[in-house]
């Protein structure tokens, strides 16, 4: 193999290493934090670590807030309502209307409205603020983990912002 090649190969491995030890890291703080679903903390840290610091903390704010939203809206909207595929149904227009109000984007709206399915359409034993609640644990879990593993080891050659990263990863 040529230096230039040895490199290259070295460098294709930055990424896949940074994520799984971000996605490892984040399962094992779901882990030891008792979460009934810690698969949650390692799928949103991959999303995380789509983006460079800079995007992601961007981004990051929206995705915290839409699972914020998502989780409450699910756990009343069962609550009070059940799972119903017209309140279901209601309730994802009703967070696409209150994200605009509020001034949150299509990622944080993409992140309540999976929130909101998860809470209302996975059946469970536990009350629906319990399920909300953990949701938003987890995922907070997986945020905060690709943060810190992008602000700890950012990606060599990485400009400030990713946006087809923020599309597909947010």
């Amino acid at each position: 193999m040529k230096p230039q090649q040895l490199a290259e190969f070295k460098q294709s491995l930055v990424h896949p290493t940074r994520t799984t030890l971000a996605a490892v890291l984040a399962l094992l703080a779901a882990q030891l934090l008792g979460l009934p679903e810690v698969y949650w903390a390692p799928v949103t840290t991959m999303v995380v670590m789509q983006s460079t610091l800079g995007a992601a903390l961007k981004i990051s704010g929206q995705r915290l807030a839409g699972t914020a939203l998502g989780s409450v809206a699910g756990a009343l909207l069962v609550a009070g309502f059940g799972s119903h595929v017209l309140v279901y149904g209601i309730g994802v227009f009703g967070l696409g209307l209150l994200c605009t109000a509020v001034g949150l984007d299509r990622t944080a709206y993409r992140f309540a409205g999976i929130t909101l399915t998860v809470i209302m359409l996975v059946a469970r034993s536990e009350p629906a603020w319990l399920a909300g609640l953990h949701r938003f644990i987890e995922v907070s879990v997986g945020i905060i983990v690709g943060l810190i593993v992008t602000a700890i080891w950012p990606e060599a050659g990485a400009g400030p912002a990713e946006p087809a990263a923020q599309k597909a990863g947010g």
